[in-house]
């Protein structure tokens, strides 16, 4: 009798989130966004929306440095919030942050990401997973509609958020951060609540989008 190998975690934690994970990328705003039905105002007030995301995300971070479990997943390559600050005022002026405002469901995306960074460590990797790679795959195709639909200069401001110029090969990058899941420093019972904390991670970026769906429903 063979012996069955277990399955990779980075695996399980990608099979286990799909659902969620797809329901996240054919929201009605993403779809319209994507599509190009939308203005440069919808782009704008997401990556707005974006800011207090990472901002909360990346606030954790070196704190986070020496834990046994996030400690090698935080890569000053990865960080996102300057960028995002360099496209918001290219989108809304240098005195962009007067005027920023999270929506609702970005207040409690946020607020669930410094819950998890300060009780329980490891639930910030199902957060930190859910965000850089969406951000290194998915993402570059919101870098390149962007660019096309609203004359961004190619990888230039306004879609910094997308461009991560410390990753000079972004699949090998990826390669070695499921390596990283797959060697995750926890139990079986560790690992399943990290699944639903990335399950719980799209939810919170599902709602994000309904929100803006809501003050942009071209598919209303």
């Amino acid at each position: 009798m063979v012996a069955t190998s277990p399955v990779p975690f980075s695996t399980l934690i990608r099979t286990a989130s799909q659902e969620q994970h797809t329901e996240a990328e054919n929201s009605s705003f993403m779809s319209d966004m994507l599509g190009g039905r939308l203005g440069v105002e919808a782009y704008a007030l997401y990556t707005e929306q974006l800011w207090f995301v990472y901002s909360a995300l990346e606030s954790e971070a070196a704190r986070l440095a020496g834990d046994p479990v996030v400690g090698p997943f935080i890569r000053p390559e990865l960080l996102r919030a300057a960028e995002l600050e360099r496209d918001l005022a290219h989108l809304r002026g240098a005195d962009w942050r007067s005027t920023a405002s999270a929506l609702p469901a970005t207040s409690a995306y946020a607020e669930r990401i410094r819950e998890v960074a300060k009780e329980w460590p490891p639930g910030y990797v199902a957060h930190h997973y859910t965000r850089y790679l969406g951000d290194l795959s998915g993402g570059q195709v919101i870098r390149s509609t962007a660019e096309k639909t609203w004359g961004f200069q190619r990888k230039g401001d306004g879609v910094r958020f997308y461009v991560f110029e410390g990753i000079g090969n972004p699949a090998a990058f990826k390669r070695d951060y499921r390596a990283l899941l797959d060697e995750l420093p926890a139990d079986d019972l560790s690992k399943q609540r990290i699944v639903d904390e990335c399950k719980r991670a799209f939810a919170l970026n599902t709602a994000l989008f309904e929100d803006l769906g809501r003050r942009f429903p071209m598919s209303a």
